[in-house]
């Protein structure tokens, strides 16, 4: 977000605090034991692959994402953001996104950047590829139970930020901390932020992004699915303090049937086959 202002601002350091505990519900101790009959190393070597399999599956699938960017005094919203969209095909198979729903924006205090949207596309409903491993350090530090599910939790952080010229052109990384399940061996829970916040030479401007927390459920029995995220967070800009609550829901996930092939394990899966044992996703714990 860039905060509106009529003065050039000097740079204003925004306060991580990533890792609070304050941030979850319905979750267990963190216990800092090693993992049995295997190794931090061998789990992330098979999310990693589980993940790639995944970017791929959901690529093939349609999908409502819903946008709510709001901010606040106190507890009263005092301006919003607001986008419904769809992520369908067209008729040659393209994918493409349809506006369905988007006043004008209330935002008063702060704009939207292409940061901004560039997270609530891609980094919001973060996914760690094989690919991606090599941009990222990701340490074990223990296991967690979330709801139904017993989970290896591991922080995530670039290894290196690249910083661009413009502020169009930089490149976008989580920074945080992800849940993997011990049974599918997928990440079920993403919670950090989006880096770096970008300040512009000079002070003219600057672009700080909320903490967040991004919740999946599993669909098709095959893939856990991004399905909710929010922000909730203080910004500190230099000319003022600006409270953000951001929420994100993906919705109504239908896989697209023209000539594509969903695999699991390397095998392909008939569509609208699923696995015998699928579970349930954790209790988001969400309000609407």
């Amino acid at each position: 977000m860039k905060v509106y202002c009529r003065f050039l601002c000097s740079i204003a350091f925004l306060t991580c605090g990533l890792l609070s505990s304050g941030a979850f519900a319905q979750e267990g101790p963190l216990e800092s034991t090693p993992p049995k009959n295997t190794t931090p190393d061998e789990i992330i070597k098979r999310f990693a692959e589980k993940e790639t399999e995944f970017a791929k599956a959901r690529d093939q699938y349609t999908y409502r994402q819903d946008v709510k960017v709001e901010t606040l005094d106190g507890d009263t919203v005092d301006g919003q953001y607001r986008e419904v969209f769809d992520v369908i095909f067209d008729d040659k198979g393209k994918r493409i996104e349809n506006v369905v729903f988007a006043p004008q924006s209330s935002l008063t205090k702060i704009s939207m950047d292409r940061g901004d949207f560039e997270d609530i596309r891609h980094k919001l409903p973060f996914v760690l590829t094989e690919q991606d491993l090599d941009l990222y350090s990701v340490i074990y530090v223990g296991q967690q139970q979330e709801d139904e599910l017993h989970c290896y939790v591991f922080d995530v952080a670039p290894k290196k930020i690249e910083y661009a010229n413009s502020v169009e052109k930089q490149k976008r990384y989580f920074q945080g901390r992800v849940w993997v399940d011990d049974h599918d061996f997928q990440i079920v829970k993403t919670y950090g932020k989006t880096v770096p916040d970008i300040r512009k030479k000079h002070g003219e401007e600057e672009y700080l992004y909320p903490k967040f927390t991004t919740w999946r459920q599993q669909i098709d029995g095959l893939y856990w699915f991004p399905v909710y995220t929010k922000a909730d967070d203080e910004l500190h800009f230099k000319m003022e303090d600006v409270h953000i609550r951001e929420i994100v829901k993906y919705e109504d996930y239908k896989r697209f049937g023209a000539n594509t092939k969903i695999l699991y394990e390397g095998k392909e899966v008939p569509k609208g086959e699923q696995k015998p044992d699928q579970r349930q996703a954790p209790d988001q714990n969400k309000p609407q």
